[in-house]
């Protein structure tokens, strides 16, 4: 089977453009009859083209809202989602919830149909679907998986609060430094050379750097250019280099820490959800070791499978990969003893969700000033190295 473009008039007359999986043209026609739409053209997909765009989180909220509404009011699921296929202004979207509408009318379940999108449905959210259709529970799940996507998106929008300013904010310090260092320098450099004076260590230092930013100024531009391009390649084609490199960014001085405690809060939350559906402990834990986002992290989460594996417990497991503080494996001991481990690793999701936000906070307070102290002391070494010899010169005059 294979992926179509189409041109198609639906049955209010107005032309509709999509993508459509179909064995051909004919099938393609046969398909878009039965959603109630004429085939006006259709070409097929390249594969350069197939693997389309991802979804939005927020398209995924309101489909697992809306679906969960839908089905909790006794509505089937196919038309439901005919329903929300019909009302989806996303295209790329619309073209996925088609396509799980024609895999149901196929005859397969709804997990199977979404376990053939993986780039839309991660396999946490088709594990969760799946246990839902085997207990009944599907609207609860539904419901779970739309407050732990809003959570995501939370803590998505507090990663990029975290490093996107200083990643900002320091780019406009470098510009400045370096368009100081190449217009503004080489204009002072001429006239404190001719007062005759001998030059201090710090001028003829800010003098050399000048003259290397001026005559190889595309090497300043180029390379970290290809340092990032290389590091990239890397990290996708080496294990051990992206291994060594998540281990860097959590022993980062300010940042590691935090990007510790949003690991472990996306872990403990997304444990959680699988573990309360039903799905069994050590297929939660290896399911969630794929969203973590963290060699290190996934390392020490296949080390906690292999341990309870063995026979060992859950709060012993976790404590002895050394992941968590003493606080959050006391929560798990209470709560693997009184049987409510689900309850207890919200509890450690909650308690990271709120140590991030608190530290995100702080740190961007601090960020401003900070960044404004570099470049007031970039500016002052420039001024100081200039304007030294110049009030040497005035000293002399007047003695």
């Amino acid at each position: 089977m294979g992926l179509f473009n189409y041109k198609a008039v639906d049955a209010d007359g107005r032309m509709v453009q999509g993508r459509l999986d179909a064995i051909n043209l004919v099938d393609l026609e046969m398909r878009l009859k039965r959603m109630e739409m004429d085939l006006v053209n259709g070409t097929p997909v390249s594969s350069w083209d197939m693997f389309g765009g991802s979804v939005p989180r927020r398209e995924l909220i309101n489909f697992c809202f809306h679906l969960e509404q839908l089905n909790r009011a006794g509505v089937p699921i196919l038309e439901g989602l005919s329903d929300l296929r019909d009302s989806l202004e996303h295209p790329r979207f619309r073209e996925v919830i088609a396509s799980l509408v024609e895999s149901i009318e196929g005859g397969q379940t709804l997990s199977q149909a979404m376990a053939l999108h993986p780039r839309v449905f991660t396999k946490v959210f088709v594990s969760l679907v799946r246990a839902g259709e085997l207990t009944g529970q599907l609207s609860e799940v539904l419901q779970n998986l739309t407050e732990s996507l809003k959570w995501e998106d939370e803590i998505a929008s507090q990663t990029k609060k975290l490093l996107m300013y200083p990643a900002f904010v320091g780019t406009i310090v470098l510009g400045a430094t370096f368009f100081l260092m190449v217009y503004m320098v080489p204009q002072l450099k001429q006239f404190v050379r001719n007062m005759g004076q001998e030059l201090p260590a710090q001028t003829r230092a800010l003098f050399f750097v000048s003259d290397l930013l001026v005559n190889y100024w595309y090497l300043a531009l180029l390379l970290p250019i290809l340092g990032i391009a290389l590091l990239s390649y890397l990290l996708h084609t080496n294990p051990a280099v992206r291994h060594g490199f998540d281990a860097f960014k959590l022993k980062l001085p300010v940042f590691g820490p935090i990007l510790k405690k949003i690991v472990l809060s996306r872990f403990a939350n997304t444990f959680a959800l699988l573990y309360a559906s039903g799905i069994p402990i050590l297929e939660s834990i290896r399911t969630t070791e794929e969203v973590v986002g963290n060699r290190v992290i996934r390392l020490g989460l296949e080390k906690v499978e292999q341990l309870i594996g063995e026979g060992q417990n859950v709060t012993t497991a976790f404590h002895t990969i050394g992941l968590f503080p003493p606080l959050v494996i006391r929560m798990l001991r209470v709560g693997e003893s009184t049987g409510s481990l689900d309850t207890a690793l919200r509890n450690v999701s909650y308690f990271f969700n709120r140590d991030v936000k608190e530290s995100v906070e702080k740190i961007q307070s601090l960020i401003e000033p900070a960044l404004t102290l570099i470049l007031g002391s970039v500016l002052g070494w420039i001024m100081l190295a200039v304007l030294g010899p110049v009030y040497d010169v005035i000293s002399k005059i007047k003695t």
